[in-house]
């Protein structure tokens, strides 16, 4: 399944690192397909990382708001789950919040925000980690984690450019390109 579009201008200092498909859920007849693709900085750990996930919902289910309540909840669990697989504990939903994306078509994003702490040489790190649901046609998943050493504001916003950026593969005539390698 193709994951979303990215813009390239955006991922400048960003290197694609995987793109997957997988079912994170299927009970019965009822299945989710996510197409991925996930970014990282070339940094010191913890690395800062960036992904984009696009999700089909099978049978076929057009965006509803019980739908997306469902599709929230479900992401914010799978989030949790990476964000331990990179070694970031004691994570805290910070915030909830409207985000704008770039998509005039799309809805506002839910943007939520974690705390956490990574350990990288024996010394616990201070990371903050973003996750973002819309809808646009389809269900879009977008965000990062990066750590909160002084000025990290920058890669917060280039984070938070990210996500508003991403936009559904039919949709990148419009968009500057899907910062795949050609």
């Amino acid at each position: 399944m193709e994951p979303p579009v990215v813009p390239r201008d955006r991922l400048d200092g960003w290197t694609l690192v995987a793109e997957t498909t997988e079912r994170p859920f299927a009970a019965g007849p009822v299945s989710v397909t996510a197409g991925t693709t996930r970014y990282e900085r070339e940094t010191p750990p913890p690395r800062p990382f960036f992904f984009a996930s696009r999700l089909r919902i099978s049978p076929e289910a057009g965006p509803n708001p019980a739908l997306t309540r469902l599709v929230e909840s479900r992401a914010r669990e799978g989030f949790r789950d990476r964000l331990a697989d990179r070694d970031i504990a004691g994570l805290e939903r910070r915030d909830d919040r409207s985000l704008d994306v770039d998509d005039p078509g799309a809805s506002p994003a839910t943007l939520s925000v974690f705390h956490g702490r990574c350990t990288v040489e024996g010394e616990r790190v201070p990371v903050e980690a973003l996750l973002a649901v819309w809808e646009s046609g389809e269900y879009l998943i977008a965000g990062g984690a990066y750590p909160t050493a002084e000025g990290f504001e920058a890669t917060r916003r280039g984070v938070l450019a990210l996500v508003r950026g991403v936009r559904p593969p039919d949709a990148a005539a419009d968009a500057v390109g899907s910062g795949r390698p050609e």
